[in-house]
């Protein structure tokens, strides 16, 4: 990806500060487990580290620690027994969810030769983990547990650490990156509509407008000959052109996607949502007809991009694209009744990382429903699992996620420039779009290869955001 989205998540554990002096081989113990257990945080986040708890004052110092930092996610580790006030203080000023690690270092205790130092140091920590939920509650603060085992390994554990991980990356990325609005959404689409304010308040993504008279003069500027030939190349490599391709064909594409890389660089773009309604005459029709596979090189570098100025969808592209590797513009295209199968898809830009094969270009003179022609590309999706991931809006302008997982299966698909598949889902084609459609979702989602259902789960709760589950 273009932009740095390591997420910061806070660390800490604790233990009752009255057992340490009754028991002083505790204190290893606990120093040895609370480092072994920051060993299991994947390097993907930063680390911010707020020690070893036992006393309210030490947690204060955790919570300033957290508070600078600002942290995307917390994980308390449950050594034993502790009272809640350990673990308050380090998260009574925090927005973010704190997950509360409560893994046991034996399988099973030693019933007759265990004393109480090895019971408390090696064999409690769940009688603690109600409380603190109590009191996490009674705080207002968005909670989880992982229940597990250090002894022999735990891979759901393992599982779950890493999940949370890749779904606090997501804060980061919205936090630290911007979305661009180039023009305006498709006009009449009023589902598309967005308050720039309310999204920034709300999901903490920052809007920056451009006007498509300064993208046309985007790469007028580009004369380094063997960048533009290396993108050239890049976009060969990507793409299966109708026709043939050669440098010379997309020496022009290739400029405006050198140019557009520096722009995303320079504005700090993790998304960007356009539309064009112009006469596409001039510099305005060269990259207009280009616009699609040069924002399509974007969305394989990380920088998700969707077509009819469509924000919300934009914003899940680059959810799916974070947490999975892929994330790719759709919308409900045609019911095969006969196979009871959604064929789903969209013209516009896509993310190769998502196509089974080459995607291919081809130039259609006329983009329909839209200004002028170009080239399109079609994208392949994977056979198998498939996500699909729509962010919408109440009345009130409180956002809502809508999820659904489902099916790719082979089949015919269409083959007329746009990218499409064929998915089956447990509960019909036809409930399908009736669930999906009465969750309200806008016309537009994302989709990914996967099942990603609960890591979405958690990427809602960080954002502190409903989920709607259509199906999976």
């Amino acid at each position: 990806m273009l932009v740095n989205t390591k997420a910061k998540v806070g660390v800490f554990s604790i233990a009752l500060g009255a057992y340490l002096p009754q028991f002083p081989s505790l204190v290893p113990e606990f120093e040895a487990q609370y480092a072994a257990f920051k060993k299991t945080i994947p390097d993907t986040v930063e680390i911010i580290d707020g020690g070893m708890v036992t006393t309210k004052e030490q947690a204060m110092e955790a919570g300033d620690r957290f508070r600078a930092a600002d942290v995307d996610l917390v994980f308390l580790q449950m050594l034993t027994y502790a009272t809640s006030y350990n673990m308050l203080p380090a998260i009574r000023d925090l927005d973010v969810p704190v997950v509360l690690v409560n893994v046991q270092k034996l399988k099973a205790l030693d019933y007759e030769h265990t004393d109480i130092a090895s019971w408390l140091g090696e064999g409690y920590a769940c009688g603690a983990v109600g409380e603190a939920v109590a009191d996490l509650e009674r705080a207002g603060k968005r909670h989880a547990v992982i229940t597990g085992v250090v002894e022999g390994g735990d891979p759901a554990v393992q599982a779950e650490i890493e999940d949370w991980c890749k779904a606090a990356q997501v804060r980061r990325r919205f936090r630290e990156t911007n979305i661009a609005q180039i023009g305006r959404p498709y006009p009449g689409m009023m589902d598309l509509y967005i308050d720039e304010t309310n999204l920034y308040n709300r999901m903490f993504l920052y809007t920056k407008q451009f006007d498509w008279e300064k993208m046309w003069a985007i790469a007028d500027d580009i004369t380094d000959e063997d960048a533009i030939r290396a993108k050239a190349q890049d976009i060969l490599d990507t793409f299966e052109i109708e026709g043939g391709g050669t440098i010379e064909k997309v020496w022009d594409m290739a400029k405006y996607v050198v140019a557009f890389e520096q722009w995303v660089k320079d504005e700090h773009l993790g998304m960007i949502a356009s539309h064009y309604d112009g006469f596409a005459q001039g510099k305005a029709g060269v990259l207009d007809s280009m616009l699609i596979p040069a924002f399509s090189m974007l969305i394989k570098q990380g920088t998700a991009c969707a077509v009819e100025g469509d924000m919300k969808v934009a914003m899940a592209m680059s959810i799916l694209k974070t947490i999975s590797g892929t994330g790719q513009l759709s919308e409900m295209y045609s019911i095969d009744f006969n196979d009871d199968i959604c064929i789903i898809g969209h013209s516009g830009s896509g993310d190769a990382d998502i196509s089974d094969k080459k995607p291919t270009m081809k130039i259609v003179k006329v983009f329909h429903g839209k200004t002028g022609g170009g080239y399109l590309t079609q994208f392949y999706p994977y056979l198998g699992p498939v996500t699909y991931l729509a962010i919408t809006q109440d009345k009130d302008g409180n956002f809502k996620f809508v999820v659904a997982e489902g099916v790719n299966e082979e089949g015919p698909i269409l083959s007329f420039g746009d990218t499409n598949m064929r998915t089956r889902f447990t509960c019909g084609a036809r409930e399908f779009v009736n669930r999906w459609s009465e969750a309200g979702p806008t016309h537009h989602m994302a989709a990914a290869t996967g099942r990603h259902i609960d890591t979405i789960l958690k990427v809602a709760k960080i954002f502190n955001v409903p989920v709607e589950i259509v199906t999976r």
